[in-house]
């Protein structure tokens, strides 16, 4: 059951925005030119301090961060962090792990996740260098 004042809580969509661009490893800067000659650092700061984001915008980032525009509008944390601590008691865990010798096999490999994490840096990379490239080549 979740609790009723976690339903009530506000989601901050521009905390959520800082949260995807600081995981992919995205700068304000960075982020500010994606966006257009209207943006720079200072204006990324600041929306990621709003709690509610125009939608056109939120499209616009989410396009950028390579996120679906919902995971930013609904991503809770503490939620998040309830619905583990409520789906996973302590006692399950010591359980699971006594009766598994300790042995933890996931059914995804977490080195191809990160493997795959990485590539798509070091994609997002390359097309920001890129774009800085044929901006150099413009002035």
């Amino acid at each position: 059951m979740i609790d009723t004042d976690m339903q009530n809580k506000k989601i901050h969509q521009g905390r959520n925005i800082k949260r995807f661009r600081e995981m992919l490893g995205i700068k304000q800067e960075a982020l500010a030119l994606e966006l257009g000659d209207d943006w720079n650092q200072k204006k990324i700061s600041l929306l990621e301090q709003k709690e509610t984001v125009e939608t056109d915008i939120l499209a616009q980032v989410a396009k950028i961060l390579k996120v679906p525009a919902e995971a930013i509008e609904n991503f809770n944390e503490e939620q998040a962090v309830n619905v583990i601590a409520n789906t996973y008691s302590f006692q399950d865990f010591k359980d699971n792990a006594i009766a598994s010798g300790f042995n933890y096999q996931p059914s995804f490999n977490p080195i191809d996740k990160m493997v795959e994490l990485y590539e798509r840096m070091l994609e997002q990379q390359k097309e920001m260098i890129e774009k800085l490239e044929r901006l150099i080549e413009k002035k």
